[in-house]
């Protein structure tokens, strides 16, 4: 069984335009890092020219679908019947991307059948973590 999900979904950036941009971007889990989801966005997509990729909490996630979620650099918000608004906080700026709320549920149930919510402690990898933290051999 693979210990990664990736699944490529259409990001709409919100700008001031009256048109919005849709930008190619993909969502990562990884089961030996439970707790975190990985947004990542490809070089043609960002001001920089590099792929820039956000990481925040599933639970967050999943909770910024149903209700506003979030108070530091990432923020989930519902937006109408059918999308669900992400806002990443920088010292550049605040980018603001709307995606659709079915594709990012889909995201989440295959990361619940990989990693069941509740049990993501026990998919730790303390040693390593320790090891990295402390500089060690892994």
């Amino acid at each position: 069984m693979s210990t990664v999900i990736e699944q490529s979904v259409q990001a709409r950036m919100v700008a001031s335009a009256p048109r919005m941009e849709t930008l190619p971007a993909t969502l990562q889990y990884d089961r030996r890092d439970p707790f975190a989801v990985r947004m990542a966005f490809p070089a043609p997509a960002t001001l920089e020219g590099t792929e820039v990729s956000w990481e925040f909490s599933r639970e967050l996630l999943a909770e910024g679908m149903d209700a506003a979620a979030g108070v530091g650099d990432v923020r989930i918000r519902p937006f109408g019947y059918d999308r669900t608004v992400l806002e990443f906080h920088a010292a550049e700026g605040i980018a603001m991307v709307h995606v659709r709320t079915a594709e990012l549920r889909h995201f989440l149930e295959r990361a619940q059948e990989l990693v069941p919510s509740g049990q993501e402690h026990r998919f730790l990898d303390l040693d390593r973590r320790l090891a990295d933290l402390f500089g060690g051999p892994r």
